[in-house]
């Protein structure tokens, strides 16, 4: 408790813990938002999924490249989507410097989750390569 105190009192004054609290909530708000939207996109794609043809059978599932595909293609429009808004940014047309910065991060995010499967993908080839049979 002491550590927060110190905190508060090298801020200004009782203010600082108003801002900083300020600054969690919207956070969090910000959270709520980014889960709604993921949300409705996978109840999106998952109703896509399900959907059955004209002769009332599913369709086949995804193999491991098509769902690779579909991962990138994802990512790349999140970034291209990232870009545009940054674009409209600097051209006036956009004000909210937020969604900006949420665009910018949620791409930044989605490269390095994208990175890191590669990362582990390249990992896993490598130990197979290495095995002996």
């Amino acid at each position: 408790m002491s550590a927060i105190s110190g905190i508060v009192g090298a801020s200004n004054g009782g203010g600082g813990i108003q801002q900083i609290m300020a600054m969690r909530q919207q956070i969090i708000d910000r959270s709520d938002l980014l889960k709604q939207i993921h949300s409705t996109q996978a109840s999106t794609q998952s109703t896509a999924l399900t959907t059955t043809d004209a002769t009332g059978a599913q369709p086949p599932a995804q193999g491991f490249a098509d769902t690779l595909k579909t991962a990138l293609d994802s990512v790349n429009s999140v970034q291209n989507n990232a870009e545009s808004v940054t674009d409209a940014y600097q051209k006036g047309e956009v004000t909210d410097v937020a969604k900006v910065m949420l665009a910018r991060q949620e791409a930044g995010v989605a490269f390095e989750a994208t990175l890191q499967v590669r990362n582990k993908l390249l990992s896993a080839y490598q130990d197979i390569m290495r095995m002996g049979l």
